[in-house]
């Protein structure tokens, strides 16, 4: 095993690897990772499906015989990465009873096409929990506007949530709050607040590759390459902040969990970046980092753990923000955009998907 990836392990960072197929989970690969390389939870989403689908003959069984059952599309997209999900959530159970229902996780994600519409949501995320059936499921619901009453009611149904899609501070607050106010109407229905797992995905790379692009319009390439760090140091600045609150600590005294901060898009989008830069340089307590495979590797190799590299650094991400606003970048333009164009790709992941499974749907 990979002492970085132990050291990374022992500051508090829990390893979740950002990709699933039932090619990996029947060659015994996601196994592996769990014993090897520290994975203690994994996550999915439409993107991630439409290529697994894409690729080798794993599926080819199942799809036959929802071809021969006539099953709907719709039915045979959920069938599918519903079987998938179960079977992992099966291979990580162990890591979610070893660490009391905290870790051992695996994440599927509620019809992107939703995230615009609150009750449909709710509907589908209720639909999945049942389908899927496993405690260590966690239903991905994305941090819209709408998505927020959603993440509420489900929580406050007992039902484990994964917030996605996650740009901008001021909306991170606002999951937060959504996050709490789940837990205290599930308090107030008696139900066991430790039993409901969430975790809120804080994407990172792709607030870089959006900044970026508008620092070399604005002539200020220095800046680059700083922005998707800060952003999420401050985000953890926030996290504290509510963990410090009087509201936080009467649920946690009624036996609920903290909501962690978890650190999306990883991968390193541009070359002459470090390709572990959103690992060793987000690393804090209480925090997830789900990675691509070419990231846990190039981590497990490479990766510079030295410890807490957040906390430390709350005003270097303060002066950092303030300096990309001098330069005339939109923080609030840049975060509308990057959800926009968010929920747009799995959209268009999804309808991939319902396209390929609709021509495979030929008895």
């Amino acid at each position: 095993m990979s002492e970085i990836l132990k050291k990374l392990s022992g500051q508090g960072v829990a390893i979740w690897l950002d990709d699933i197929s039932r090619e990996r989970l029947r060659s015994g690969n996601l196994e592996q990772l769990i014993r090897e390389k520290n994975v203690v939870g994994v996550t999915s989403n439409p993107t991630i499906f439409a290529n697994a689908l894409s690729k080798g003959d794993a599926y080819d069984a199942q799809l036959h015989d929802l071809a021969v059952r006539g099953v709907e599309v719709g039915e045979a997209v959920r069938a599918l990465t519903a079987y998938d999900i179960r079977w992992a959530a099966d291979v990580l159970r162990p890591v979610y009873d070893a660490s009391g229902g905290v870790d051992g996780r695996v994440s599927l994600e509620v019809d992107p096409r939703l995230a615009r519409e609150s009750e449909k949501t709710i509907a589908e995320a209720r639909a999945l929990w049942w389908l899927v059936d496993r405690p260590n499921l966690m239903i991905k619901i994305p941090a819209t506007v709408e998505g927020l009453p959603a993440i509420t009611q489900a929580l406050s149904e007992g039902i484990s949530v994964n917030v996605t899609l996650i740009f901008s501070l001021e909306r991170y607050r606002a999951v937060m709050d959504a996050w709490l106010a789940g837990l205290e109407a599930a308090q107030a229905k008696g139900l066991n607040l430790a039993s409901i797992e969430s975790v809120a995905s804080f994407f990172v790379s792709r607030v870089d590759t959006e900044i970026d692009k508008r620092l070399e319009q604005l002539g200020k390439p220095e800046l680059k390459g700083k922005a998707g760090i800060a952003n999420a140091r401050l985000a953890y600045a926030a996290f504290e902040e509510v963990m410090n609150s009087e509201r936080w600590q009467r649920l946690r005294a009624a036996g609920a969990r903290p909501q962690r901060p978890l650190w999306a898009s990883t991968g390193v989008k541009n070359p002459e970046y470090s390709d572990t830069m959103y690992v060793d340089q987000l690393v804090a307590p209480g925090t997830v980092n789900t990675m691509p495979e070419k990231t846990l590797d190039a981590t497990a190799d490479h990766a510079n753990v030295t410890g807490d590299t957040v906390r430390p650094f709350y005003e270097q991400a303060w002066n950092t923000m303030a300096a990309l606003k001098d330069a005339g970048v939109d923080y609030d333009d840049v975060v509308k955009v990057l959800e926009d164009e968010g929920v747009e790709k799995f959209e268009a992941s999804w309808n991939e998907l319902l396209e390929s499974v609709t021509k495979n749907l030929v008895p």
